[in-house]
């Protein structure tokens, strides 16, 4: 019984290193067909490059239709801009001018009353007067302030000397005069007041 036991064994551990060996072929046959570097023949060539320029042609016309849809898109926004622009220049000033209309009709008003002869002139004065008012609060509604100019010292800034005066009694190029209101809108200048400035005798 025991030599019949060994021989098992010994068949077993002879069969072994045969079953190890055909793994070792088999991945030696997988590596080799990996790495297989043998030429390909002139039809297998073709057809590589065929398939690169299909991919080619391919990306360039997706390309061509990304570039035709974005070009139509800018055309569109420059369109667009275009008109916004135009219609802001041509009703930019339309709530001053709203706001204006009121002492436009107050004026006319006071026109119409001094051809129908009215008694009093001062009646005219007056409303003359609150159409001035109401221009002011306008202006002033859309940040335009008057330059307070007189006895100030002459600022080339926001004065327009129009002509010297000698005066003993203010120093050298103080404005004696104001011949026309200058006027700031925010802090930019819209008209310089025109005046008349001090000098030495």
């Amino acid at each position: 019984m025991t030599e019949i036991k060994s021989i098992k064994i010994g068949k077993k551990d002879k069969d072994e290193p045969n079953q190890a060996e055909s793994r070792i072929n088999s991945d030696a046959l997988q590596d080799e067909a990996a790495n297989d570097t043998s030429p390909k023949g002139p039809e297998d060539v073709i057809k590589d490059l065929e398939q690169k320029l299909q991919n080619a042609e391919e990306d360039l016309k997706n390309t061509y239709d990304r570039l035709l849809r974005v070009s139509a898109e800018f055309e569109n926004f420059k369109k667009r801009t275009n008109r916004e622009m135009e219609d802001f220049r041509k009703y930019a000033n339309e709530a001053l001018v709203s706001a204006l209309l009121p002492a436009v009709d107050n004026l006319e008003r006071a026109v119409e009353s001094s051809k129908e002869g009215v008694s009093d002139p001062r009646c005219l004065l007056e409303g003359v007067c609150l159409t001035l008012s109401e221009l002011i609060k306008i202006l002033e509604k859309f940040h335009v302030k008057a330059i307070d100019a007189i006895g100030e010292p002459f600022d080339p800034s926001f004065h327009q000397a129009i002509l010297q005066q000698p005066s003993d009694e203010h120093p050298e190029n103080t404005v004696l005069q104001e011949m026309q209101k200058g006027y700031m809108i925010h802090n930019r200048l819209l008209r310089p007041s025109m005046v008349v400035v001090s000098k030495k005798e």
